[in-house]
């Protein structure tokens, strides 16, 4: 199961009002897990970020004059989020300024499935509170490196989040296929740190199990096997 994580960074808070894309961040995920492929770039705008804006992200109108319009990268979005689930924290609003975008240059709107992840970690978590930042301290996720909120780097914080509202580093168990995962650092590390231990019984502990089961009275699981029998 293929899903894209993503996340923008903005010129300010409404597109409504004129505020634009400047940065998009995406990280794949299969089964829930970060393959370590990743899609990223800065818009170049006809818009003053806002003061407020940029004290977030930190980026600035000087930086994005040396990238490239949201629609000299429209493509390479397309082609990477294909028809595949987004995952999105406060949805709303990202999905709002990505298809503003789009119309903007005449693209149709993206019709793919949302995930909200604020949605579902109030509904999992029973919680108001469903910010980043309190659910990366909630599951102990690292925050050293986001001095200021960046697309890809709160992506790849997010898909930590999406892991553990969906059941943790259990949901690692399942099988997926290999053949579609890059084979990269971020990957071989992902499987390093779910190896599975295997526990060899000798001889001594099984004796032990059998007596210790025949000290069991009337055991349940003889009614069973008496009427299969």
């Amino acid at each position: 199961m293929r899903e894209i994580v993503l996340d923008t960074e903005t010129t300010g808070l409404s597109f409504e009002q004129g505020d634009r894309i400047i940065e998009v961040g995406c990280v794949e995920l299969y089964n829930h897990i970060p393959t370590g492929k990743t899609l990223q770039f800065f818009c170049n705008v006809q818009k003053k970020i806002s003061e407020e804006a940029s004290k977030i992200h930190g980026i600035t109108n000087e930086f994005l004059n040396a990238h490239q319009t949201f629609k000299e990268n429209a493509n390479n979005l397309i082609n990477f989020v294909k028809d595949d689930t987004l995952v999105i924290h406060n949805a709303s609003f990202d999905m709002g300024f990505i298809n503003n975008e789009l119309k903007i240059i005449g693209l149709p709107r993206l019709e793919n499935k949302i995930v909200d992840t604020v949605a579902l970690a109030r509904k999992k978590l029973n919680t108001r509170i469903a910010n980043l930042d309190y659910l990366c301290r909630r599951f102990k996720i690292d925050l050293s490196e986001r001095k200021l909120h960046g697309a890809l780097l709160d992506s790849h914080l997010l898909a930590e989040v999406y892991l553990e509202l969906n059941g943790g580093k259990q949901i690692s168990m399942e099988l997926y296929n290999t053949d579609k995962i890059t084979n990269n650092k971020e990957t071989i590390e992902t499987k390093r740190r779910h190896k599975f231990i295997k526990i060899e019984i000798n001889e001594e502990e099984l004796l032990q199990h059998r007596f210790n089961l025949k000290q069991i009275k009337n055991p349940l699981w003889k009614k069973f096997t008496t009427k299969n029998s």
